[in-house]
């Protein structure tokens, strides 16, 4: 990935990112590393993950470290983020990437299905951040990354418990932003539109869809993994230090 901004205060930086070892999270893993940042992530497709470090340029143990983890495990999602913190020495950012947009009517969604939505699509981001809360207070340094969508701001059919999670997201990085700023810590939300995905281009994001979503766009480009990545860095950066409670849509101008 060509990158057109070098962020110096990214360089040996410790990022961990949920959900790394596919779309928009592997291009992160990808953008993080190439300004020389520490990387760790989890993912629970060991592998998609192991396929991810292969094709990235050798890395020592002390720049890269991965661990398969069900983010629906609060305790072991708890866990690898302590681990992460003792392997580098520290947490500089955390980026809460991991979701699942599934789709299912309504009229078949039963208890299970809300609650593992949002043990999903919720719940790891707020689990997440307690974790590294602790060293990132300790160090008064921090930033956290959200991940919502605009779906949380137009809603869409199928996709109840997806929108009402990515529309949390929304409430959490307001609330932790508050709760974490005394201690000089971030949080924000990036907030994609429709991200032309691997996983997108073969399931929903077909030809005739991409049409009409492109209709409704001001910038006719299909929005990449790159693109997010690339704001990712500059809200993991100093350049972005005043910048905290915000949700920031990268969309082509679809809102």
């Amino acid at each position: 990935m060509s990158l057109s901004t070098q962020y110096k205060s990214l360089k040996d930086k410790v990022v961990f990112i949920t959900g790394g070892a596919g779309g928009i999270g592997a291009s992160m893993v990808k953008a993080f590393r190439a300004q020389q940042a520490k990387v760790a992530f989890i993912d629970s497709n060991k592998t998609m993950a192991e396929a991810l470090i292969d094709s990235l340029p050798q890395s020592p143990d002390n720049e890269l470290w991965y661990k398969t983890v069900d983010v629906t495990d609060s305790e072991a999602l708890q866990a690898s983020v302590h681990e992460a913190v003792e392997h580098f020495g520290g947490i500089d950012v955390l980026v809460n990437n991991v979701g699942n947009d599934h789709r299912q009517d309504i009229e078949n969604i039963s208890a299970y299905d809300w609650h593992k939505c949002m043990q999903v699509n919720l719940d790891p981001a707020f689990f997440a951040a307690q974790a590294a809360y602790k060293t990132m207070k300790n160090q008064n340094y921090g930033s956290i990354i959200n991940f919502s969508s605009i779906n949380a701001l137009i809603g869409l059919q199928h996709m109840t418990g997806y929108v009402t999670a990515k529309a949390g997201l929304m409430g959490m990085t307001k609330a932790l932003s508050k709760e974490f700023g005394e201690h000089n810590i971030r949080v924000n939300a990036i907030v994609p539109g429709w991200v032309a995905t691997e996983r997108q281009l073969s399931s929903w994001l077909t030809d005739e869809e991409e049409q009409k979503w492109m209709e409704s766009m001001a910038l006719k480009k299909r929005i990449l993994p790159e693109d997010v990545a690339n704001l990712a860095l500059f809200l993991a950066s100093n350049d972005s230090a005043l910048i905290t409670g915000q949700g920031i849509i990268i969309d082509g101008g679809r809102t």
